[in-house]
């Protein structure tokens, strides 16, 4: 029953269906091009090992080290998986580590900005 109908208006289309999570893990950099809808792309961080934060105003790059929490879920804590949201443990230039919450969509903008807390 769709509707109060007892069949569909139309058939489940392609562009209805989603598409996997990429889980971001700790490690080299490495992005997956995905094609979108109307010929366009994204990259998809698959891992990452630098982060741009931002610190004191200005961004530097820094690399992250770990993931501290992850308030989505403790299972991508556990698993050290870099969510919106996630703060994460970074060396800075100077040799500092410094804990830094995720501003960008790892998975979907395919770069990794966050700023310290």
């Amino acid at each position: 029953m769709y509707h109060g109908k007892l069949t569909r208006a139309n058939k489940k289309r392609k562009r209805h269906e989603g598409s996997s999570s990429v889980d971001t893990t700790i490690g080299e950099n490495k992005a997956k091009k995905v094609w979108t809808r109307g010929g366009n792309f994204k990259f998809k961080l698959v891992s990452v090992k630098d982060a741009n934060v931002l610190i004191d105003g200005k961004y530097v790059k820094c690399e992250v080290t770990w993931v501290k929490d992850n308030p989505a879920s403790r299972d991508l804590t556990r698993r050290n998986i870099v969510t919106k949201g996630a703060v994460i443990d970074v060396k800075a230039p100077d040799g500092k580590v410094l804990q830094a919450r995720v501003l960008s969509r790892p998975g979907q903008d395919g770069l990794l900005n966050a700023r310290v807390i």
